[in-house]
Parts: structure tokens; sequence; C-alpha cells
């Protein structure tokens, strides 16, 4: 089967499914793991991608994706060029498993689908939330602000590690968020995760210095933590390292409010 995947996601799906040579394209962005996906043509940036390209390297399905906003102008190019597809849609970790599933129908191997299910949901898996679980800002984008919210696999991400998301209240996938929002919603630390941004170039003093937060704990205190895009922001089997870099924080959190707790008060 010759397969083309528009999607990090869906290419790290395929590879975690031990079928990573029928792969003959992926997108721009699908970076892992290198050893597959370097040697392979590029069709474009995920909301540029060149369907003529897809066309030429006669796939058998192609992997879309609707997680990108924008990325339906894409799929309706598919659409025209006849092209047989799948595009995901997930909003859940039970979304995620679901797509595992239906990709590894589509594949013809699906027994695989339940290793790989099953490897996450040891991780993913959680009892309910306690009472004083810590709120973190997940930062998908620093100016404005994007975070998600409760139609996101991310906000149940950061439930498995046992903490909340700001706006895991609220149905929508994302939103920006004001300064004065995030001010009023006061997290207990900001997790940067940007999209198309490599970890390595994550800038916590744009949280540090920003005017607006200087009185919030989590910057008095220095909660900002960096969690790369690649485990928190891609709806597949790496959400496992996302979710235990998460755990980290939650753990950090606690320590430095136990710490802020034991100081004695301060003498005026």
């Amino acid at each position: 089967m010759r397969i083309v995947s528009l999607a990090c996601s869906n290419t790290e799906i395929v590879h975690a499914l031990g079928c990573a040579d029928w792969l003959v394209g992926v997108d721009d962005h699908s970076d892992w793991p290198p050893a597959v996906v370097d040697p392979l043509p590029k069709v474009g940036p995920d909301l540029d991608i060149d369907v003529e390209a897809v066309v030429a390297l006669e796939p058998d399905l192609v992997l879309a994706t609707l997680t990108v906003p924008g990325h339906e102008k894409v799929v309706e190019r598919l659409e025209a060029a006849d092209l047989p597809f799948i595009a995901p849609e997930p909003v859940s970790l039970d979304d995620v498993y679901r797509d595992i599933r239906d990709i590894a129908g589509c594949l013809g191997v699906s027994d695989r689908a339940d290793a790989v299910i099953a490897e996450m949901r040891a991780e993913l898996e959680a009892p309910p939330l306690p009472d004083d679980a810590p709120q973190l800002l997940v930062q998908w984008w620093p100016k404005p602000v994007i975070t998600p919210g409760r139609r996101s696999w991310t906000t149940d991400l950061l439930a498995a590690a046992g903490a909340r998301a700001t706006l895991g209240h609220e149905e929508v996938k994302s939103r920006p968020m004001t300064d004065e929002e995030v001010a009023e919603a006061a997290p207990d630390a900001v997790v940067l995760s940007w999209c198309g941004v490599h970890p390595a170039k994550y800038r916590p003093d744009v949280v540090l210095r920003n005017p607006a937060w200087q009185e919030l704990a989590f910057v008095r205190e220095n909660r900002v933590f960096c969690v790369g895009e690649p485990f928190m922001g891609r709806p597949g089997p790496r959400l496992v390292e996302g979710v235990r870099a998460v755990r980290e924080v939650v753990a950090a959190v606690a320590a430095a409010k136990s710490t802020c707790s034991a100081r004695p008060p301060r003498r005026r």
C-alpha cells in the first residue's frame, strides 16, 4: 500500500502501527522518526499542500486532518482531485484511540491498533481530579495567548497528569485569551507548547516579562515550563511522553506551593 500523510500525528500513528515502509510522501512538518521521514518526498506545509505532488505519488490512501484550522481547504482539494483519503478530527483522547483504530483498519492491520492503544491507556487513564488539582495554562501561541478548551485532547491529557486546563470548562477546541483574562484566571503555571516552533526556541521570558502578569504567582515563582508541541499538540502515540512531562510540571507546582506555605509571614 502507498500512503501519503499530511499531518505529523498521522505519520507517527502509521509508524507506531509498523507500517512506516508504506509511506511514500509526507507533509513538510512531519519530523519523527527522522530515519523514516527524512528520505521521503515532502508535499508542502499543512495549510499549503501541493495536491498535484500528492497525485504524482499515486497514493492508495491519503491521511489528511481536520485538527489544523484551515486544513479543510486542503481536504476540499483532495476531494476535487478524486484522491482516496480520510481526515480525522479528534477532540478527546477517546477520539484519538478511535482514529488509531480507523487508520489501522484502512491499512489492514486492525490487530496492531490494540497494542498501541493499550500502551497509551496505561499512561493516560486517570482517576477523577482532586479538588486541589493545579490549573495549567497551555500556550499554543504567545501573542495572543491561545489555549485549549474542553474540546481538546490536551485537556484530557492534563487531567491524566493530575491538572486542570484553564479553559477546560469551555466547550471550545481552543481560543485566544486576553492578558486580562489570564490575570483573572490566575493559573498555577504556564506550559509553553508553541505550535510550529522548535522547543529549543521557546521563550519563557515572553511570559515572565508581561507587565499584566507581574503580580501573579506563576511569574513571581517562575512557574513557566516548556513541553514540546510534538508531545501535546499531536493526537497520536507520543502523547504518552507529553503526559509524563506534564506530571513533572504538576509535581514542581506542588513542591513550589509547599515551599511557599512553609515560609514565615513577612514582617511589615
